[in-house]
Parts: structure tokens; C-alpha cells; sequence
């Protein structure tokens, strides 16, 4: 701004000089700028610098054959580009974006902290279960690493017929000693609800019929499974899931995307559980996958549920209480919760 200043008085006290010496004043400044040309490739502005010419090309003709350091289309982009600043300013909201609650942020982070696995859209629905409402944009702005993309859904049938279908697929889990342990998971479509869930070591055709007799008892038989092309489902399975009254659909050739929700089961599985633990036997991994069925049907929120669990989850209100962390399978996950004080 002082330049500016000192600017404008050299030009309102040339004006009182005589023509003849204003003409020769004007070449020496010219041969000066010439001289400052061949020194200095670009020349740097200020924004007064900038104001002064933005002012000046409004205000007198032929402005632009006075130019010598900067060309004419520059100083147009420079008043566009204040015209811009200007309206940004004018229409911006005063008081700007209302701020989020210190307890709020304190709880996003701690949200992050101790559940590494989840994403922002997990810790949106715990907080929507908590009766705290914030956007994907604000959870993610206090996330402390990159979190990795959620993998993609996929639907086989119309949605009101989820509650008729079924399905079924083994997953393999090493061990301490490097042995191979096959854990076989029913998964009943409507609720994500895992049915039934076993473990073995040796699978056999007729060890997987009897988890199908076990896992729908009496009359809640679902009208379709749907499975692989594993040769584990032989001649016995066969029969014994037909004697049952339920119809196979089975999935093309090296497909898994055709059975996206057991395939996304066996995942969470993994992710939130077994990768995270050291199996030491067939009864351990039992113990442990008993408490993850645990969580996942009471505490776990599903994006393909709209937020809810397996098993219906309330929304607690604020007035219920501060909000505690319930640590789940020793610390790996927490439940939240409103406890009175």
C-alpha cells in the first residue's frame, strides 16, 4: 500500500509540471524500466501493484500503451479475477460452518483410534445408534491414516425375496503349528444373520449335510442356498439339502461375485477378527469366533442394513447419558453405549 501511495503523488505532482519536462521525465522512467528489463526476467508484483493498474485501465484511455513490464491481457485477468474474490466474499455465510463439539471430535478420534478396521461410515451409524448426527465429510477429516475403500455390493435377487434365500461357503484358517482349520458359515440373506457357523478339520460331504440339518431346524428352512461348484457339496450333501425342501442355486465356474454376501461375510470375518489373532487349535478358534458372532449380531452396524444390526439395535438418546466404550474380543472392537452417571 505504501507504494501505491507513492505512486499516486508522483503522478498528481507531475501534473502540475509543464508538458516538456513530463515528456522527458516519462523517457527516463521508460529507459529505467528498460534497464530493470534486462536484469530481471519477471519482475515481481505486489497487489497494490496489481490495484494500481486494475484502477488505472478503468479510469484513462490508451492505458495500455503505457504497459512496459506486463502485457494488457494480464491486467484484465487480474480484475477478473478480483471480480471473483469480491463476489466469493459477498455471498459467503457469515459466521461460517457451525463447529462440532469438543466431546463429539474427542469421540471420533477415539473411534478411530481403537477400531483401526473401521471406516467412516461405520463410525457414523455407531454415532447415528448414539443419537449424534454427523456428516461422512466431518468423521473423515479427523481420521488419523487413509482408510481402505470398502468393497463393492452386489444383489442376486429382488429384495423381497432376501428373506426366502440363503448361503453357504468354507473359509480356511492357519493355525500356530501351520495346520489348516475349514470354518463353514450359513448366512441367511434378510438380516445379514450368520444361521449357523462350525469348524472342522476334516470336511467331508456328510459332515456339511449335517450343519444344513442343523442350521434350519423345524420350519425355518429358507427356499434357495446358494453355493459354489466346491466337489465338497457331493451326492450326500445333494440329497439331504433336497430332503430338506430347499432348492440349489449354484454359481458359475470360479464366480464368487455371484454370492457377494457370504463372500463379504468370510471377509468381515477376517478383517475384523482372525487377522488380527494367532489360532492355536480347533477349540480356540471356536472361543473366538463364538464372541465375534456375538458383537456382529448385537453391535456390528451394516451398510446393507441402512445402519442397523443383525439382531435390531435402539438408538439411545442423549439425555440417557455420557457416552463409554465396551471393549469387545479383548480391545479389537468396542461397543458404544449411553450409561447413566
Amino acid at each position: 500500500m505504501k507504494n501505491f501511495l507513492i505512486v499516486l503523488l508522483r503522478s498528481f505532482i507531475s501534473g502540475l509540471k509543464n508538458r516538456q519536462n513530463l515528456v522527458l521525465e516519462n523517457a527516463a522512467l521508460r529507459q529505467q524500466l528498460g534497464v530493470l528489463r534486462r536484469q530481471v526476467k519477471r519482475p515481481r508484483l505486489t497487489c497494490s501493484d496489481r490495484l494500481f493498474w486494475v484502477l488505472l485501465h478503468r479510469v484513462l484511455p490508451g492505458w495500455d500503451e503505457m504497459l512496459t513490464i506486463v502485457k494488457p491481457a494480464t491486467v484484465i485477468a487480474w480484475h477478473r479475477t478480483g471480480f471473483r474474490l469480491f463476489w466469493r466474499w459477498k455471498s459467503h455465510p457469515k459466521g461460517g460452518r457451525p463447529r462440532v463439539d469438543p466431546d463429539v471430535r474427542a469421540l471420533i478420534k477415539a473411534m478411530w483410534r481403537d477400531n483401526p478396521t473401521w471406516g467412516s461410515p461405520r463410525i457414523r451409524d455407531e454415532l447415528a445408534k448414539l443419537d449424534i448426527h454427523v456428516s461422512d465429510s466431518t468423521i473423515r477429516s479427523y481420521r488419523p491414516h487413509p482408510n481402505k475403500p470398502s468393497s463393492q455390493s452386489w444383489k442376486t435377487f429382488l429384495q423381497n425375496h432376501a428373506g426366502e434365500i440363503a448361503a453357504i461357503d468354507f473359509f480356511v484358517v492357519p493355525t500356530l503349528t501351520f495346520s489348516l482349520l475349514y470354518v463353514f458359515v450359513v448366512l441367511r440373506h434378510e438380516r445379514r444373520k450368520i444361521a449357523h457357523l462350525n469348524v472342522t478339520r476334516f470336511p467331508s460331504a456328510a459332515w456339511t449335510a449335517q450343519q444344513m440339518v442343523e442350521a434350519f431346524p423345524f420350519d425355518t428352512t429358507p427356499r434357495y442356498v446358494i453355493r459354489d461348484r466346491d466337489s465338497i457339496y457331493g451326492s450326500e450333501f445333494r440329497r439331504r439339502v433336497q430332503s430338506l425342501g430347499i432348492e440349489q442355486v449354484i454359481t458359475a465356474y470360479r464366480s464368487p461375485w455371484q454370492n457377494p454376501y457370504v463372500e463379504r461375510v468370510n471377509g468381515s470375518i477376517r478383517r475384523d477378527c482372525i487377522d488380527h489373532m494367532i489360532v492355536v487349535n480347533e477349540r480356540h478358534l471356536r472361543k473366538i469366533l463364538r464372541s465375534y458372532l456375538a458383537y456382529y449380531h448385537d453391535s456390528r452396524t451394516h451398510l446393507g442394513l441402512a445402519g442397523g444390526c443383525p439382531k435390531p439395535r435402539e438408538t439411545e438418546p442423549a439425555k440417557r447419558g455420557p457416552v463409554v466404550g465396551l471393549p469387545v474380543l479383548g480391545g479389537l472392537h468396542h461397543r458404544y453405549t449411553r450409561r447413566a452417571a
